[in-house]
C-alpha cells in the first residue's frame, strides 16, 4: 500500500507532536500551526524585512522549513540548525560524533540530502575533520545561509503561505485594516 508524502507528513505530526503544543494562526482562509507560542503579526512581517529575525524566531524557521521542504531544499536549513546545536557542545567525544553525523548527512557526495558547497569549503571541512570542534562547519554554513538568503528567502516572502499569514493579500491593508476592492 503506497501513501501519498503529504498523508504521511499529517500522520507522523498525530504521532510525535502533542496538540496541546501547538497554536494556530487563522487569517482568512489561511492557517498555520506553530508549536510554542503564537507569534506576532509585526513579528510575521518582520521576517518580512529581515531574514535574521526569521532565523532567529523559532516560528519563523518553522515556517521557512516548511517552505524549503515544498521546494525539495530542506537539507540547506537542517544543516544550519546541526551547525547550531554542534557549537553549543563541549564535549569532545560529542563533538566528534555530531561533526561525523553532519559530514555525513550533509557534506558527503554520496548523502542524499547534501548541501551544495564550493570545492574550497569542502576543503577546509575535510581538513577540519582531522580534529573537529564547534567551528569546523562554520564557513560552510555561512555559504548555506547566504545562499537561503539569497536564493530561497525572496521567493519566500513571495508565497501565499507567507503573505496570507503576514495579510499582505486578499483585501487586507498592511496596517492590518480590511480594505474593500473597487466594483
Amino acid at each position: 500500500m503506497r501513501f501519498s508524502r503529504k498523508w504521511l507528513q499529517w500522520i507522523s505530526c498525530l504521532a510525535f507532536k502533542n496538540p496541546s503544543q501547538h497554536t494556530s494562526m487563522k487569517r482568512g482562509s489561511s492557517s498555520y500551526i506553530f508549536e510554542g507560542e503564537q507569534p506576532t503579526l509585526e513579528e510575521i512581517r518582520g521576517w518580512g524585512k529581515s531574514f535574521d529575525k526569521l532565523m532567529k524566531s523559532t516560528s519563523g524557521r518553522k515556517l521557512f522549513r516548511d517552505f524549503l521542504r515544498s521546494e525539495f531544499s530542506e537539507e540547506n536549513i537542517l544543516f544550519w540548525l546541526a551547525c547550531e546545536e554542534l557549537k553549543k557542545e563541549v564535549d569532545v567525544p560529542i563533538i566528534e560524533e555530531k561533526s561525523r553525523t553532519i559530514y555525513e548527512d550533509y557534506v558527503s557526495i554520496l548523502s542524499p540530502r547534501e548541501v551544495s558547497l564550493d570545492s574550497r569549503v569542502r576543503d577546509v571541512i575535510n581538513r577540519n575533520m582531522v580534529d573537529p570542534t564547534p567551528h569546523t562547519f562554520d564557513e560552510a554554513q555561512i555559504q548555506i545561509y547566504t545562499l537561503m538568503h539569497r536564493d530561497s528567502y525572496p521567493r519566500f516572502l513571495n508565497s501565499q503561505k507567507f503573505k496570507a499569514l503576514a495579510q499582505l493579500q486578499d483585501g487586507v491593508s498592511a496596517s492590518g485594516s480590511t480594505t474593500e476592492s473597487p466594483t
